[in-house]
């Protein structure tokens, strides 16, 4: 099981930053990964990553559109970078690419 963890933010930080973080979820528990999903949107920062949980991920996904704050607690970690619409459209091919990029070593 690959533990996860992603930031999700769009343009306008509603919609897609939700609807992002709903379909990481969503699919990598189909696939039985462990996923906890910080969304950067209107409000600000919402469901916080610890640092821990950032120094345990085997991978980041940047499900953005625009700059991930406080990117430099990511430093060193294998990350994946995609826009909102693409997780949107397909959730399960991003997860599927998170999980190779594991492999990538």
């Amino acid at each position: 099981m690959a533990k996860i963890v992603a930031v999700t933010a769009c343009i306008a930080g509603i919609a897609h930053t939700y609807m992002a973080a709903e379909n990481l979820k969503k699919f990598a528990k189909k696939e039985g990964d462990s996923i906890l999903v910080e969304e950067q949107g209107a409000l600000g920062i919402e469901d916080r990553l610890s640092q821990e949980d950032i120094d345990e991920a085997d991978v980041v996904i940047f499900a953005v559109d625009t700059n991930v704050a406080e990117r430099d607690r990511f430093d060193g970690k294998k990350i994946l970078e995609i826009g909102t619409s693409a997780v949107v459209k397909d959730g399960d091919a991003v997860i599927k690419q998170a999980l190779a990029t594991i492999k990538e070593g």
